[in-house]
């Protein structure tokens, strides 16, 4: 609990099964944890066992895709404070007490992984990565007109539940563009947010999108592409005096 207010972690999962374990500890360690929900998306054979060795609550989430896991979780967890975070070793788990600072003056906390300081050594964040990363932020933040983001790509943030609550019926992404439109979602909405730096580590295992050149590039640019049609909707939105809604999801 931080200051009178329950926290949940959300851990989504589909290839973790080595690291899961240590993550779940690692949050729990903080001591301001009141539940761990893990989402499991047809997760590796053996996560299910590891998530039952520890205090964490499992969830199932059938359809395939890093967003449909996350919105799931989201959606799941039950305090008034939730950080979204990923269980493949990549992010420490004492670096929730940061978002939780935060928390006291703002609605929303994003993580950011790209300032070099913080990137350890056998860390994916190579230039590639950093600067594409930071590149697709710097376009979300110029055309929304909105504070400093520089990494559109970290899993680990924090919101308030009312936050969760009044946005999660606007979500549409399902696959690992998911990351930029809650961000969007919380700008058009105008909760205040902030930017951080957290700690980005080593993973554990391989990724299956941002492991190799090819797949990472690709989602970088399925990510310009959403951020892009966004602002276009919200421009329009603006000139014929539409509903903010229609900025995000073409519908009321």
């Amino acid at each position: 609990m931080w200051h009178g207010q329950t926290v949940s972690v959300v851990f989504p999962t589909y290839n973790e099964k080595n690291s899961i374990a240590q993550a779940i500890r690692e949050v729990l360690e903080t001591g301001y944890i009141d539940e761990v929900v893990v989402v499991n998306n047809n997760a590796a054979p053996g996560t299910s066992e590891e998530v039952a060795r520890t205090p964490a609550r499992e969830i199932f989430e059938p359809t395939q895709g890093y967003g449909y896991a996350c919105r799931r979780g989201l959606t799941e967890a039950r305090g008034e404070l939730i950080v979204l975070s990923e269980p493949d070793g990549t992010f420490a788990g004492r670096d929730i007490l940061k978002l939780l600072a935060y928390s006291d003056d703002f609605d929303a906390v994003f993580g950011s992984r790209t300032n070099t300081i913080l990137i350890w050594e056998g860390a994916n964040m190579g230039f590639l990565l950093k600067w594409g990363n930071w590149a697709v932020a710097k376009l979300l933040e110029i055309l929304f007109n909105t504070t400093t983001l520089t990494d559109v790509g970290c899993t680990m943030k924090l919101f308030r539940r009312s936050v969760v609550e009044s946005l999660k019926k606007r979500w549409t992404v399902g696959d690992s563009r998911f990351s930029p439109e809650l961000m969007m979602h919380v700008i058009l909405s105008r909760s205040r947010f902030i930017e951080i730096p957290v700690n980005y580590r080593r993973r554990v295992g391989l990724s299956s999108v941002t492991g190799r050149i090819g797949p990472a590039a690709l989602l970088g640019l399925g990510m310009v592409g959403l951020i892009c049609g966004v602002w276009l909707r919200y421009r329009l939105s603006q000139l014929l005096s539409l509903p903010r809604s229609l900025a995000l999801t073409g519908r009321k």
